[in-house]
């Protein structure tokens, strides 16, 4: 919904940077009946939120970790409908080209069971990948809730959708610059183009906690990770349904690294694949809907990163994913550097920093995966402290 910048109506919710974190809160905000505004300093969403695979990566996960994926699975497939952006449930597939990676994949198959993490030979592998693959492969593993979209288009659409409910406001290309916190239950909130009020001030703006909230940032030790993506087109007979994790995923999320079997993975690609370990790989990939395939991704964490791409990392990362699916060459469309949060101390972070205020970062490069699921845990939380007053 479109408003005057100088309108003084407040609103139960003002929420700070319109990516999928952002966006994820004020869906939630809606689905509770409470009346929203969503500022962001640009005029869309050009962040991590559409640098990524739009894989949400729901199997790998454990914990309560897992429970925010399921919950956000859900969130993803009712949005897809109601903002009209792709989205498919194909689950995932991870590829075992050894005996380390088969170890890890049947001991996360006995845990879950076939029913959340089917087994399957290396011939029903090559079959996934339109009958093509690296010679090496041995198995695989069909990750069953895995589901994906297209991330370029399903944030923008969502964000359009947002805009047409009632009672729902963006200001675009409008920055904040804080909250005065007079203990009053409506808050003012400070932007680049004057001031809002709200009773709940929520801040989703990622690895930029530190423009905001320095002190909290440093608290949580929470840098950016970088890494380094492309967008290749394939041999048009390539047709991939589920997205493709490899023996180098399996030592990033905890589903598979929390198995007994991972330590030797890690020995095995140390010995066998260092220029992967160097570059801190994930070798992932996923099709788009117009058979582009994104492939990635490299990581390196500081609490200032240079915008320079490596072309050897680059070179590294496309020839991984050329051998492992069999083909030539891709042609390269487009590349690019993607930056998120990185905390060690923790996956998230759900912060209050005044009396109305409260921060949320995902630090760990999973915010697809758990987007609409820490949405409703903030909420959860949030009417467990206090009643939002809803304003009219």
């Amino acid at each position: 919904m479109s408003e005057s910048i100088s309108s003084n109506h407040s609103t139960d919710v003002l929420i700070v940077g319109a990516g999928i974190i952002g966006l994820a809160h004020a869906a939630e905000a809606v689905s509770r009946g409470l009346s929203v505004r969503i500022i962001d300093r640009d005029s869309r969403a050009v962040g991590a939120s559409i640098r990524n695979f739009g894989h949400c990566c729901v199997t790998a996960q454990s914990g309560e970790l897992l429970d925010l994926a399921t919950a956000a699975r859900e969130g993803w497939l009712r949005h897809s409908k109601l903002a009209g952006f792709f989205s498919v449930e194909s689950g995932g597939l991870a590829v075992a080209r050894n005996l380390q990676e088969v170890a890890v994949l049947e001991e996360l198959a006995a845990r879950r069971g076939a029913d959340q993490v089917k087994l399957v030979n290396a011939d029903a592998v090559r079959q996934q990948l339109s009958g093509k693959g690296d010679g090496a492969i041995m198995a695989g593993a069909l990750l069953r809730d895995d589901i994906r979209v297209d991330p370029r288009e399903a944030v923008a659409k969502l964000a359009a959708w947002l805009a047409k409910q009632p009672r729902v406001w963006f200001q675009w290309r409008t920055s904040y610059l804080g909250t005065d916190d007079d203990g009053a239950q409506l808050s003012t909130i400070r932007t680049s183009r004057g001031s809002f009020r709200a009773s709940r001030v929520i801040v989703c703006v990622g690895h930029d906690l530190d423009y905001v909230y320095p002190e909290l940032s440093e608290a949580f030790e929470v840098n950016r990770c970088a890494l380094q993506m492309a967008l290749v087109r394939p041999p048009a007979s390539l047709r991939i349904g589920p997205a493709i994790l490899t023996g180098t995923s399996m030592l990033r999320y905890p589903a598979f690294a929390e198995t007994a079997a991972a330590d030797e993975l890690k020995k095995e690609l140390a010995a066998r694949n260092p220029e992967l370990l160097a570059i801190d790989a994930n070798l992932m990939l996923t099709q788009r809907p117009d058979g582009t395939l994104i492939i990635g991704d490299s990581h390196y964490t500081e609490t200032t990163v240079d915008p320079f791409l490596s072309e050897q990392t680059q070179d590294t990362l496309l020839g991984a994913a050329a051998h492992l699916l069999g083909t030539g060459n891709f042609q390269v469309i487009q590349r690019w550097q993607g930056v998120y949060a990185s905390s060690p101390q923790q996956n998230f972070l759900i912060k209050d920093i005044q009396s109305n205020v409260t921060a949320v970062s995902v630090t760990s490069g999973i915010g697809m995966t758990i987007s609409f699921g820490l949405a409703r845990k903030t909420f959860d939380q949030l009417e467990n402290a206090l009643v939002l007053s809803r304003t009219h």
